[in-house]
C-alpha cells in the first residue's frame, strides 16, 4: 500500500489541489473501502487457491485471458516506472541535477537492487523507504488547512467541468493499479498463508487502503491549501514547483528535503513493487512461479523485459519536457485497464476459492455495483477530458 502512494499518486494529489482546491479530497475518502475490497479478494484468492493471480487466470480461464491480463499488467507497470522516474527527474532538477545524470543513475540503481535477487533484501530496501512517505503528514500539519473552506468547496462539485472529471479519473487511477492485485495475491501465495491467517491479513489490508489514502489526502490538502489562491485553478508545469509551493511552511531547507524524501521514497518503494508484480506474474503466465518461489528476480527473460522497460521509461521521461502532464496521463491509463482488471478478479473471486471463501450472495452483488461504478468513473472523466 506505501507503494500505492507513488510519485504519481503525490503528483496527480497536488495537481488537484492546485486546480480545484478540496473538492476531490471526498473522492480521495470514498475510495478507502473499495481500496480495502478489492485488495481483501486478493487475500481470499491467495489463501483458498495458494495461487498467483496470473496463475490462477491462466488456470480457470486459458492462456488467452492470461496473456491478456498480463498485457494489462505490462503497461500498469510501464506506466508506473514512467511516474518515477518524473518523480526522481522532478528531484534532481528542484536541486539543480539535470535529468540525463539522475534518470541513468536511478535506472542502474533499480537495476542493481533487482540484479541482488533475493526478495527479502529487497522487500526490507522498500519498506525502508517508504516510510520516508510519512513526511506528507507534516506538511498537511503546518499547511494549516480551513475546515470551513474544505466543507464548503467539498460540497461543490463541478460535474460538468471535463477538467475536473479528468483530474477525477486520474485520482481513481492513481489508486487502482492492475500491479497492485498481482502483486498482493502472488505475496500472500507465495507466503503461504493459511485460512488462520485470513483475519489478520485483512486487518493489514484494512490499515494499508486508510494509510495510503489518508497520505493521498494529505498532499491534496496540502497542495489546496498552499496553491490555490481564491478560486483560480493552478496548473503545475514540475515537481520542482510543488516543493518550492510547498516548502516556505516548512522552510525552505526543510521543506524541499521533506518533500524530496517523500517523493523518492515513494518512488523507489513503488519501481521495487511493480518489477515483483511483474517478475511473479509473467512466471505464473509463462508456467514456472514454482522456481520464482523467494526468487522472483531469477529468470532471465523477466530481467531482460525489466530492463528494457525501465530504460525505456527512463528515454520517455528523459525528452518530454512536462512531467506534470506526462504523470497524471499514466494515471488515466490505469482508470482504462480497470474494467478488465476487475472483472478477472471479482470473477476468479466468485469460483476459485473453496466454497466457504467464494464472494456469493448479496456482497458479491454489491462488490459488482461498486466495481462498475469506479469502472465508469474512471472511463467517463479520461475520455471527457482528454486531452489535457
Amino acid at each position: 500500500m506505501l507503494a500505492d502512494t507513488d510519485a504519481g499518486n503525490v503528483v496527480t494529489a497536488a495537481q488537484a489541489g492546485a486546480s480545484w482546491g478540496y473538492r476531490l479530497l471526498p473522492l480521495v475518502l470514498l475510495l478507502i473501502p473499495t481500496l480495502y475490497v478489492v485488495q481483501e479478494l486478493t487475500v481470499r484468492l491467495g489463501i483458498g487457491t495458494g495461487k498467483g493471480h496470473g496463475e490462477l487466470i491462466r488456470e480457470r480461464f486459458g492462456a488467452g485471458w492470461a496473456c491478456l491480463s498480463m498485457l494489462g499488467l505490462a503497461a500498469a507497470v510501464i506506466g508506473s516506472l514512467v511516474t518515477e522516474f518524473t518523480g526522481v527527474a522532478g528531484v534532481g532538477e528542484l536541486y539543480g541535477v539535470p535529468r540525463r545524470l539522475t534518470l541513468p543513475l536511478a535506472a542502474v540503481f533499480l537495476l542493481a537492487i533487482l540484479a541482488s535477487r533475493s526478495y527479502r533484501r529487497v522487500e526490507r530496501i522498500a519498506l525502508a523507504v517508504g516510510l520516508f512517505e510519512l513526511a506528507f503528514f507534516a506538511v498537511l500539519w503546518v499547511a494549516h488547512p480551513s475546515l470551513g473552506t474544505v466543507v464548503r468547496q467539498a460540497s461543490d462539485l463541478p460535474l460538468g467541468n471535463a477538467g475536473f472529471l479528468y483530474l477525477g479519473a486520474a485520482v481513481i487511477g492513481a489508486v487502482f493499479n492492475p500491479w497492485m492485485v498481482f502483486y498482493q495475491q502472488s505475496a500472500v501465495a507465495d507466503k503461504g498463508l493459511r485460512a488462520a491467517d485470513r483475519a489478520m491479513a485483512r486487518l493489514d489490508t484494512a490499515l494499508g487502503a486508510v494509510l495510503t489514502q489518508l497520505l493521498t489526502g494529505a498532499v491534496l490538502a496540502a497542495a489546496a491549501a498552499t496553491l490555490m489562491h481564491g478560486e483560480v485553478p493552478v496548473r503545475l508545469d514540475s515537481i520542482g514547483e510543488i516543493s518550492r509551493s510547498l516548502s516556505p511552511i516548512l522552510g525552505r531547507g526543510a521543506g524541499r528535503f521533506v518533500f524530496s524524501a517523500g517523493v523518492l521514497g515513494a518512488s523507489l518503494v513503488t519501481a521495487i513493487v511493480a518489477s515483483l508484480a511483474l517478475a511473479w506474474g509473467v512466471g505464473e503466465v509463462a508456467g514456472y512461479r514454482r522456481a520464482l518461489e523467494g526468487r522472483p528476480f531469477a529468470g532471465g527473460v523477466f530481467f531482460a523485459v525489466y530492463a528494457a522497460a525501465v530504460v525505456g521509461a527512463a528515454g520517455l521521461c528523459g525528452v518530454v519536457p512536462d512531467l506534470v502532464r506526462l504523470n497524471i496521463a499514466a494515471q488515466v491509463l490505469n482508470g482504462f485497464l480497470l474494467p478488465l482488471v476487475f472483472g478477472v478478479l471479482v470473477a476468479l473471486a466468485a469460483r476459485a476459492p473453496p466454497a466457504e471463501g467464494r464472494l456469493r450472495g448479496w456482497y458479491l452483488g454489491l462488490v459488482i455495483l461498486v466495481c462498475a461504478v469506479v469502472c465508469s468513473a474512471g472511463i467517463v472523466g479520461g475520455i471527457a477530458g482528454w486531452p489535457q
